[in-house]
């Protein structure tokens, strides 16, 4: 079948249903590329908000308010982190963006020239593609202390609105105010993309970047992510005067195990399906071989892989896991103290 592309996005316009020319696989992996931030907090929204409560409500055995906590725990998370992530990390893609379209308005002749290496291209180059996705990808991490507080503050009431429906409000926003927005916003993707075109002239960045390039590097910062976010989690909780007291301990106890389990599970899992992925990647580049953007799109694999392996880890599996080992460790610290 003969495949056709999209001018605008390089994007095939065929209708192939194949698992490797799919059109929204190619597009859902150009979106990974694109803005890998926000393609793992779409993930764990979606998760986090629908299959993650699901599992924790059907742990057996397990104290019914403690699932409670930790299901609006769950609620609260995913809110409030898709929307900091969504509002952290779009200027920031838009920023690499425009380094990518144009990286001689951003980056010295030496830096593009350190960067590219043997690639034909910048955007192709490996070392390149880890620079920028550590400044995608990093925004979780910037922002995971204030994710965790506010999560910790939504707790009391979303428990008090748990299994309530809530109404909606439509929110009318002027032509001015949107056109007003994207003015400061492209404003500030702009001196983002100046800022981080400082950090990559530098020599020491563009060496860190060779050396790392080939390695599982976006796996190592979601779970670095999600190391802080837990134990600013549990040092928040700690402190909050609205969390009964008596449900602290499990709360905290939840949360350090499912952040346990998740990374030691995700790290075995990419280890066993690293050979699969391997052959997948080489059957999808002989697939698309004359892709103008193959280098996106297996870049994109590379990110939705972690993505993927801990979300399902995460909220699906180790919920019921982990809801009920904390109750379990709670009785029993409670039995001690009596």
């Amino acid at each position: 079948m003969k495949i056709g592309l999209n001018t605008q996005n390089n994007i095939p316009k065929t209708n192939f249903k194949g698992l490797y020319n799919n059109k929204m696989l190619l597009k859902g992996l150009k979106f990974a590329a694109d803005y890998p931030a926000i393609f793992s907090g779409t993930l764990s929204f979606t998760l986090s908000s629908i299959a993650r409560p699901l599992a924790i409500l059907s742990t057996p055995k397990t104290d019914k308010e403690n699932k409670n906590y930790a299901c609006a725990k769950s609620l609260a998370s995913s809110t409030i982190g898709y929307a900091l992530t969504a509002a952290a990390a779009l200027p920031v893609s838009s920023a690499v963006m425009k380094i990518d379209k144009k990286p001689s308005r951003y980056l010295n002749k030496k830096a593009i020239k350190a960067l590219k290496g043997n690639s034909p291209e910048l955007v192709k180059s490996g070392a390149y593609q880890l620079a920028t996705q550590l400044f995608k990808l990093g925004v979780g991490l910037a922002i995971a202390v204030p994710k965790s507080a506010l999560t910790c503050f939504l707790i009391p009431p979303v428990m008090g609105l748990l299994f309530k429906n809530k109404e909606k409000n439509e929110n009318k926003v002027k032509k001015s105010s949107v056109i007003s927005f994207k003015g400061m916003y492209n404003m500030a993707a702009e001196k983002i993309a100046k800022g981080i075109g400082r950090v990559l002239n530098a020599p020491s960045v563009q060496k860190y970047t060779h050396r790392y390039a080939d390695t599982n590097f976006a796996q190592h910062i979601m779970n670095m992510t999600d190391v802080l976010l837990t134990a600013s989690f549990i040092h928040q909780t700690s402190k909050n005067k609205k969390i009964k007291q008596e449900r602290k301990r499990a709360l905290m106890y939840n949360c350090a195990i499912s952040t346990g389990l998740s990374i030691t599970g995700g790290y075995a899992l990419h280890h066993y399906t690293k050979k699969p992925t391997e052959k997948f990647i080489q059957k999808f580049k002989e697939a698309n071989k004359n892709l103008p953007l193959l280098e996106k799109y297996i870049e994109g694999i590379k990110i939705a892989k972690p993505a993927l392996i801990l979300g399902g880890i995460y909220y699906i599996i180790i919920p019921v896991i982990s809801t009920f080992l904390a109750d379990k460790a709670d009785k029993k610290h409670n039995i001690k103290l009596y």
